[in-house]
């Protein structure tokens, strides 16, 4: 089908959201039970932020990238769905959409494992760049004619 190319970089962001999501809770689950602060029976109505302080800040990062992931990504789901509508989603459009989301994981790693902040800021603003891209091109061909 003509457009739909950039379906898959889009459904590719999404699998690795739920990696990230398995690997949040692969690390969070154990850093709780080792906690002998918490008790999940007394965790009824705490929030993020007391939970997030009993906790190490390794494990903490993956939950911090899995909030992330559920950001900005939002509008690169939106954009891409729009671009393979118009059937606009083919050529370049899918190339920046596989970059946007290649720089989407190597920001997770970045932040998950070593978490340079420095590092981070230019894989989001180089990430952030390319949807602007995209952006550009779905407004160009919706707006444009």
């Amino acid at each position: 089908m003509i457009g739909m190319d950039i379906l898959q970089p889009v459904v590719a962001l999404m699998i690795w959201t739920m990696i990230m999501w398995v690997w949040m809770y692969a690390t969070r689950i154990p850093a709780m039970q080792k906690n002998p602060d918490i008790d999940a029976n007394r965790l009824v109505g705490a929030t993020g932020a007391s939970l997030r302080a009993m906790l190490p800040e390794r494990v903490n990062w993956k939950a911090d990238n899995y909030n992330h992931l559920h950001e900005q990504p939002t509008v690169f789901y939106a954009v891409g769905i729009v671009l393979a509508i118009i059937g606009a989603g083919d050529g370049v459009p899918a190339l920046l959409a596989w970059i946007y989301a290649g720089l989407r994981v190597i920001h997770t790693i970045v932040q998950v494992t070593a978490n340079r902040v420095l590092v981070r800021f230019v894989l989001f603003a180089v990430s952030s760049i390319v949807l602007m891209a995209l952006i550009g091109i779905a407004a160009a061909r919706v707006f444009g004619g």
